[in-house]
This record gives structure tokens, C-alpha cells and sequence, in this order.
């Protein structure tokens, strides 16, 4: 089992920046490749970024990429989000994910194993 708890959301003007972070717990952490979903209101959640638990190999979504960094701090469990440049459109519930690194589970929601209870990022124009 694992837990996620996310933290570092907020309320922030286009162009901006906030660090999102999910501090994780659970005996078989070290398993799993860590990331990043989040949901806006009346659209389905959607794979944001993802890392491998060594941190060598990171995966982003095009509507990121350039804008976004994933890391990740293996002494203290913890997953982060930078997220610069921000828009309007990257307002969402954020969720913090768990899953393996197998070349599918991060295609979309249902390959996640464990979730984070979700942190809410509101950007405005």
C-alpha cells in the first residue's frame, strides 16, 4: 500500500509559477514510478508527468512540456511539480499518482494504482 499526500497548490496570475509537492509513505514505494494527474471542472482527468523512481527517465504531456518539471527526492519520499509559465488553461485539481513504469499504465486514470486526495491550482488571466 501506498499514500500520497499532495501539498503547494494555490491561486496564481497567468504567467506565474507554483511548486507542487506529494510526500509518499507505504513499504512498497521504491516500486512504483511517480506523477502527476489533474482534472478540470466537466472534463476528464488526464496524465500531466510522470518520472521513474531512479529519476532517470521522465514523461511529460505535450500541453507541459517546456513549462513543467517533474523530480522526485528518493530520502524523502517526495515527488515534485514545478510548473512555470502557467495559463488559464492549467487550472485543475491536481492528483498525485503512483504506478508501475511498463509503457502503459501512465496512458491515462486507469493504470493508477494509488492516489493522492488532490491539490486545486486556479490560474488566472
Amino acid at each position: 500500500q501506498v499514500q500520497l499526500v499532495e501539498s503547494g497548490g494555490g491561486a496564481v496570475q497567468a504567467g506565474g509559477s507554483l511548486r507542487l509537492s506529494c510526500a509518499a509513505s507505504g513499504r512498497t514505494f521504491s516500486s512504483y514510478a511517480m506523477g502527476w494527474f489533474r482534472q478540470a471542472p466537466g472534463k476528464e482527468r488526464e496524465f500531466v508527468a510522470a518520472i521513474t523512481w531512479s529519476g532517470s527517465s521522465t514523461l511529460y504531456a505535450d500541453s507541459v512540456k517546456g513549462r513543467f518539471t517533474i523530480s522526485r527526492d528518493n530520502a524523502k519520499n517526495t515527488v515534485y511539480l514545478q510548473m512555470n509559465s502557467l495559463k488559464p488553461e492549467d487550472t485543475a485539481v491536481y492528483y498525485c499518482a503512483a504506478a508501475p513504469w511498463d509503457g502503459r499504465s501512465w496512458l491515462g486514470p486507469r493504470g493508477v494504482h494509488f492516489w493522492g486526495q488532490g491539490t486545486q491550482v486556479t490560474v488566472s488571466s
